[in-house]
């Protein structure tokens, strides 16, 4: 056992004389030692429920014949950090769960691992650290949360934005926007829609990673606390048979989760971390690859906010697996990937079906027969851009018009809810890319507010930050390279013409090149008001949104 280097021999007595202090017996000294990283707070809607997940992981484990043993990983709300400086902090949090988890896991020499995370950032680096360390590792989330009602219609999260920006525009009245806030966060759990809570979780299905249901079952029904023990279970039996994270994520399981992404209209920020996560196994993920997949896969889903489903009817509906099933169909899924089961993922799904063709549409009658999210390119963005064209409305998919360009997000949020975005504008926010921002900060905020004041099916929103799982609308965010590397995006001027064609996967602006060139002489970066701490560190560190915004040392050091 890996935890012999911490309990066996003479050697070994000060730290036998440490493990006695926590209580340990004999017996369980001569057990496999299981870490349980728990993602638990009480700031978190989406984690206030990871300690009864916990527990429940801790008696699989436990009756299974292992040692559990809880450490915590942090986690950051995006939703309560959103529209303010604390979204500079969401992403940057990814590498440090990474790194930490990395450090406790290694430090204390644990044969295994279950990983409890639900919300944004703790699931990829979660799944970044479970490469890193290489220990039979299961992940159980937390699950969705219920979707609320209102007026006799789901809503969730998204809805609660939107409304504000309806609430400027003078559509809804202070009381129609207090009846959404009391009422589209109804219980525990990671926001209703497939923002990107829900997205990871359910491509951690994908991976192999999680157990089926993983993604999509409710966080308040006790399926959830069942699956939790079985994860623990489903640890040990790893163990024994020496399955481990990089036996399942391989290049082959990260194209199969890049498939089922397509399929199920997933966040764009899956963009940000399917890559980081691919870093970690050596896998270098270009991107590009997304329109390959996505010229093949068909897209099945519509759940919020692209569409009027919710994750309780994906669940009610089969689930990820039957979505799998459905691409199995095609051949568009390598079956012969391991998972946590200690199956591969094409015994796991050979029992699913799609018990609702309403929420997961049959390959005979797709949403469109391309995957949700496209990668854009051209002479704003040489290095690629991303959209979740699932959640475009048709008259958007092609559009030219001006930009109206803005520095930071806060500035663009006055000017649409002022009333001085026009239908046909192009909102070009920029210096909020992982180094600019620092941070790549999420652009739910002016998404919604577009969306709100009844402009979303006639203004874009282009940005060098990212966005929300929640926003829709024609939103291009990942712009790279970032305007604070002198990307083109930095040249763009007030009322240049903006040229974006999704199905052509183009993103232009109609200036010369020799026009860009000359811009480009002149241009100076945006000094910075981050002179210190994490932020800093990690601007100088990380590295382009169309990476995955990974971390690594600048090559001219």
């Amino acid at each position: 056992m890996k935890s012999d280097a911490v309990k066996c021999g003479m050697q070994q007595a000060p730290h036998r004389s440490l493990f006695n202090a926590l209580g340990f017996t004999e017996e369980e000294m001569q057990k496999p030692m299981v870490g349980i990283v728990s993602s638990y707070n009480e700031i978190v809607p989406g984690h206030m429920n990871l300690d009864k997940i916990v527990n429940a992981v801790k008696l699989g484990v436990a009756e299974a014949g292992g040692v559990p043993v809880v450490f915590p990983a942090i986690a950051v709300c995006d939703g309560i950090a959103m529209g303010h400086i604390g979204m500079k902090y969401s992403l940057v949090t990814r590498d440090l769960i990474a790194d930490s988890t990395e450090c406790m896991a290694l430090a204390h020499q644990f044969d295994a691992l279950v990983m409890v995370p639900n919300c944004d950032k703790n699931v990829p680096g979660l799944l970044m650290a479970a490469a890193r360390i290489n220990v039979p590792t299961v992940f159980v989330s937390g699950g969705p949360m219920l979707a609320g009602h209102v007026k006799g219609q789901k809503r969730s999260l998204s809805s609660m934005f939107e409304a504000v920006g309806s609430y400027a525009a003078g559509k809804m009245s202070e009381d129609d926007v207090k009846e959404f806030e009391q009422k589209v966060c109804p219980t525990c759990g990671s926001c209703s829609g497939m923002y990107t809570a829900n997205s990871m979780n359910c491509l951690t299905e994908a991976l192999g990673m999680g157990l089926p249901g993983n993604g999509t079952i409710p966080a308040v029904y006790s399926e959830r606390i069942k699956l939790a023990k079985h994860a623990g279970m489903a640890v040990m039996d790893m163990l024994k048979k020496n399955i481990r994270p990089r036996d399942i994520m391989t290049k082959e399981a990260i194209i199969n989760a890049l498939t089922v992404d397509m399929a199920l209209g997933c966040s764009t920020n899956s963009m940000l971390h399917l890559p980081a996560i691919a870093h970690e196994i050596g896998f270098d993920f270009d991107i590009s690859y997304a329109n390959e997949i996505s010229e093949k896969t068909p897209n099945l889903c519509h759940l919020a906010p692209a569409g009027p489903t919710y994750m309780e009817d994906l669940n009610e509906a089969g689930g990820v697996y039957a979505v799998i099933s459905e691409l199995i169909e095609k051949g568009l899924i390598d079956t012969s990937c391991m998972t946590v089961t200690g199956r591969t993922i094409g015994e796991n799904a050979a029992g699913a079906r799609n018990l609702n063709e309403e929420v997961i549409r049959p390959l005979s009658n797709p949403y469109s027969e391309t995957g949700g999210l496209a990668v854009l390119k051209g002479n704003l963005a040489p290095d690629g851009s991303v959209v979740k064209r699932s959640a475009v409305v048709p008259e958007m998919m092609v559009h030219e018009g001006p930009a109206r360009v803005f520095e930071c997000e806060e500035d663009a949020i006055d000017a649409i809810k002022g009333g001085r975005i026009n239908p046909g504008d192009v909102v070009v926010i920029r210096n909020e890319g992982p180094k600019g921002g620092p941070g790549m900060r999420e652009m739910l905020n002016p998404t919604s507010a577009i969306a709100g004041m009844g402009l979303g099916s006639t203004v874009a929103l282009i940005t060098d930050g990212r966005f929300s799982g929640a926003s829709r609308g024609a939103s291009i965010g990942h712009v790279s390279p970032e305007a604070a590397v002198g990307g083109p995006i930095a040249l763009v001027k007030e009322g240049d013409i903006i040229s974006i064609d999704i199905p052509k996967m183009k993103l232009d602006v109609k200036v010369s090149d020799e026009e860009l060139a000359e811009r480009k002489k002149n241009w100076t970066p945006v000094e910075s008001d981050i002179k210190s701490g994490y932020l800093s560190r990690y601007r100088e560190l990380v590295t382009s949104g169309n990476r995955g915004a990974i971390l690594e040392i600048p090559k001219d050091r």
